[in-house]
């Protein structure tokens, strides 16, 4: 990745668009501690955390939710939500609570298996347990990927309202070009590791850079 730089704002969702193999999932991990940069800084609210593994991100309250969920197959769905609070020292009912009250088919389901889940119900499951540690940034990494279109627009309203109703900055990486326009706030463009386009969402969607780098 080159000369990558954006801002993230209080309560934004920052989209990140860009075809198979160009970056996206690069710059989660970077963001979330998971490889460390050659060159240059990331900073929190003034704090240099470049240097911050995973773990203390999760301290600073930065939560990924990986491609592919993340979850732990053999445990219950009561389980993996109190793995979120597990580095936070927090209370875990009301946060279960809430968790339900955002995914009301969880609640139906807190011994079930969550391997046996399907995907879109396994992504709730990932986003129920980012929730529990009570998060200010999000990362999410392809969170449609392998779900029911049906599934995709409840899970991308739903992120709506978490966003609006608790104040969670969120950055998204998506192939899913009209769940990313109907999220977020800014978006931008990776081209084989560099930001070909950034700016607000109708810049980004009207640009000739979109239609051909998206073949759209």
């Amino acid at each position: 990745m080159n000369d990558i730089t954006f801002d993230l704002s209080k309560n934004d969702i920052l989209g990140v668009l860009g075809r198979n193999g160009m970056g996206k999932s690069t710059l989660i991990r970077v963001l979330s501690g998971l490889i460390k940069p050659s060159d240059g800084t990331i900073e929190l609210i003034g704090e240099n955390i470049t240097n911050y593994p995973p773990h203390v991100r999760a301290q600073k309250r930065i939560t990924t939710i990986v491609q592919g969920r993340g979850i732990f197959p053999k445990l219950s769905v009561h389980e993996n939500l109190l793995m979120g609070v597990i580095c936070q020292k927090r209370q875990p009912n009301n946060h279960l609570e809430e968790v339900f009250s955002y995914f009301p088919v969880l609640s139906d389901r807190t011994s079930q298996t969550a391997g046996t889940l399907s995907g879109g119900e396994q992504q709730m499951l990932a986003i129920g347990r980012a929730i529990m540690s009570d998060p200010e940034i999000m990362l999410l990494d392809e969170p449609s990927d392998g779900i029911m279109p049906t599934l995709v627009e409840e899970i991308t309203s739903t992120l709506k309202k978490i966003n609006k109703s608790k104040n969670i900055s969120m950055i998204i990486v998506e192939q899913n070009v009209p769940m990313v326009f109907s999220l977020t706030d800014n978006c931008i463009i990776l081209e084989k590791g560099r930001i070909v386009i950034s700016g607000k969402k109708s810049e980004v969607e009207n640009s000739q850079i979109m239609k051909q780098y998206l073949a759209i």
